[in-house]
């Protein structure tokens, strides 16, 4: 029998709510000391900067552990959400590993959730939640940014050459807008991509591509 502790950060969280790899990894330790089962330095299995988006059995170290649990082992979670992308995903996956003889433990739903009917019901809600809660607030992120859109304000990317970024709105840079203009006439009087780019560079120190010119001009 192995004891696996799986933890995963994205880069965001890793920094915010509490949910650090160090974290997580002390909530593990402490439920193997409850339980009596010993971890040892292979024990935990690190995500690190991994979308919890991505289906466990897809992700670079999920995949690896998925694959070589075997009957009598036991995977630990400190959450829920920690582990599976969505309610299908969740419950293949237990599905999968319960058929295997494997034991799937999240203490933030109390522990066991393989062999313990109460556990099984509740991961089973508690992932259609989980999975409502991250549709919902992806939605919510796609309404915002489409009422910033219609504003006018800039959602981020890059800036395009004779534009500035001025309190979240792109506003046209008027020193760039003189160099599109002077691009422009010498354009008109046959001056070649070639040359316009060399000019840019001389004169403004500015190295741009012979295609991103054409399609100011």
């Amino acid at each position: 029998m192995k004891i696996y502790g799986y933890v995963r950060v994205s880069t965001l969280q890793q920094a915010n709510e509490g949910e650090s790899l160090d974290t997580q990894i002390k909530q593990i330790e402490s439920y193997s000391v409850l339980k009596g089962y010993k971890l040892n330095n292979d024990s935990f299995i690190v995500e690190r900067g991994v979308s919890g988006n991505l289906e466990f059995d897809k992700r670079p170290e999920g995949s690896k552990l998925f694959h070589k649990l075997t009957k009598g082992d036991v995977l630990i979670f400190s959450k829920l959400d920690r582990g599976f992308r969505n309610t299908r995903n969740a419950l293949n996956t237990l599905h999968e590993l319960k058929d295997r003889g494997v034991s799937v433990h999240f203490i933030d739903l109390g522990g066991d959730v393989t062999n313990d009917a109460i556990g099984s019901v509740i991961f089973t809600i508690l992932s259609a939640f989980s999975t409502f809660e991250r549709e919902r607030i992806a939605a919510r992120i796609r309404e915002v940014k489409q009422v910033q859109k219609a504003e006018g304000k800039f959602l981020g990317g890059y800036i395009k050459f004779g534009y500035r970024l001025e309190e979240a709105r792109l506003v046209k840079n008027e020193q760039h807008q003189k160099i599109i203009k002077e691009m422009k006439d010498m354009r008109r009087r046959g001056m070649s991509l070639r040359r316009l780019s060399k000019w840019l560079r001389d004169k403004y120190d500015v190295k741009m591509a012979y295609s991103t010119i054409s399609s100011y001009i």
